[in-house]
């Protein structure tokens, strides 16, 4: 497979036959180091060299429209550093194959991120989160080329990104890889939303469709939806694909549950419209492996008045002070507030019931590939998917459904790494969120 930006660089995944990769969900044992990155991701690819990207702009803020785009993709330029500007240390990712074994071809493959990737008005707004970070390395111009090189290395065939208020920068990046785009922008007065990106030449988009969760009293936060297909493939390949940026609100449980709902109600009509495609559901869901909200999206179910609203994420347990000193999340003691009506109208969708229910059946890829204790949970999820001074622990996941089985995934940081670097963003990391990356088979019989 030939690098996008460097004409004598090319990159693969390593096959198991050349050993470099083993079975049953071992770490692999080398990793490649490009001499221009900063980051190493072993066993996954040899990166390449980085783009050329525009200059900062501010986002257009005259509504709430989304965006599509979709150009032939041209050959970016080299762009060189500035010698100041230049990473030193390394952060190294394994890759880590599923214990499931495959035959699909490659053209029955393919490789979803999910990334939120720190928004510039939040990095400034919220700069108590920040204050151990250098200021150069919160600057959008700096992060934008870390988190655009850092995807363009990967090479993934889909991109979920989330907080994103810069799109138009990220998409003139982007576009050069050989993608398109799509972006929703949240209601009110915010400036951020959510954004897909896909390679133009491996799907085309048969569907899309827009959540603004406003409509339903939910606050402004919105979800993408879109139905891919695969260009080149010897069935008609297609996939139901979601995004979303839950709200952050640890005390709004009730909303963050009917948003949870909503989208995956939404995301099964659309399936049944297309004939019961698999779903892949990306996005930043604001809630930890040990929550009820978690378990919501595991086991389709939630009785509401077994849990305080306030403590329905897990979110409030994560702060890092705490999660190094007790080596867990676990639950302090919890007063129980009481749940109005219109509380359990919003989480459930009905008046009269205390079930909120979904009907979709759900995994995590993660947590579905075996990974080292040094990165995962007691769930197989990892240990931190975000990091700052007030935060650490996990809220991002790639959730799939019947029809599809992770082949693999990049392994996140060890907490004695990610502590390393005092908080993110860092010097090699564009964002407080680590990126989530995921390759997908469909299966055989599906």
């Amino acid at each position: 497979m030939r690098c996008v930006n460097c004409v004598g660089c090319s990159w693969s995944r390593p096959s198991r036959a050349h050993g470099i990769i083993s079975s049953g969900g071992h770490l692999s044992s080398r990793f490649y180091q490009c001499p221009s990155s900063s980051l190493s991701f072993r066993s996954s690819f040899v990166c390449c060299s980085s783009t050329s990207g525009p200059s900062d702009s501010n986002p257009e803020s005259s509504s709430n429209r989304s965006y599509s785009y979709s150009r032939r993709w041209h050959n970016p330029l080299p762009w060189r550093r500035h010698p100041d500007q230049m990473p030193s240390s390394r952060i190294a990712r394994d890759w880590i194959d599923s214990d499931t074994t495959s035959v699909s071809q490659a053209s029955e493959r393919f490789t979803v991120v999910s990334y939120n990737i720190l928004g510039d008005r939040n990095s400034s707004y919220h700069r108590d989160l920040y204050s151990n970070v250098s200021f150069p390395y919160l600057k959008w111009g700096y992060r934008k080329r870390l988190i655009c090189e850092e995807l363009i290395r990967l090479k993934p065939d889909i991109i979920c990104m989330q907080e994103v208020d810069k799109y138009f920068d990220l998409f003139s990046m982007m576009e050069k890889a050989g993608y398109a785009g799509s972006y929703k922008r949240r209601t009110g007065d915010n400036i951020d939303g959510c954004a897909m990106f896909w390679k133009a030449d491996r799907f085309r988009v048969l569907e899309r469709e827009n959540i603004e969760f406003s409509q339903f009293g939910m606050r402004d936060n919105v979800a993408q939806l879109a139905v891919l297909e695969l260009r080149k493939s010897n069935k008609s390949r297609k996939i139901l694909l979601g995004n979303i940026h839950v709200l952050y609100n640890p005390n709004k449980g009730d909303v963050k549950l009917g948003q949870i709902r909503s989208l995956c109600s939404k995301a099964h009509l659309l399936s049944k419209k297309w004939g019961d495609i698999p779903i892949v559901l990306c996005g930043d869901f604001n809630s930890t492996p040990q929550s009820p909200l978690y378990n919501f999206l595991a086991s389709s179910e939630l009785n509401v008045m077994e849990h305080d609203k306030r403590e329905l994420s897990g979110q409030k347990n994560c702060h890092p002070a705490k999660v190094l000193e007790t080596g867990s999340k676990s639950s302090s003691t919890i007063t129980f507030s009481s749940w109005t009506n219109e509380e359990i109208r919003v989480a459930t969708g009905q008046e009269n019931s205390y079930w909120a229910v979904h009907p979709l059946k759900l995994n995590s890829s993660y947590a579905s590939v075996r990974g080292s204790p040094n990165t995962r949970d007691s769930v197989g999820e990892p240990l931190a998917t975000s990091y700052h001074l007030k935060f650490l622990g996990t809220v991002d996941y790639l959730w799939y459904s019947d029809g599809l089985v992770p082949a693999g995934v990049l392994d996140t940081l060890p907490i004695d790494v990610l502590c390393k670097t005092k908080g993110l963003p860092c010097q090699e990391l564009g964002s407080d969120h680590l990126a989530l990356v995921s390759e997908f088979f469909f299966e055989p019989n599906g």
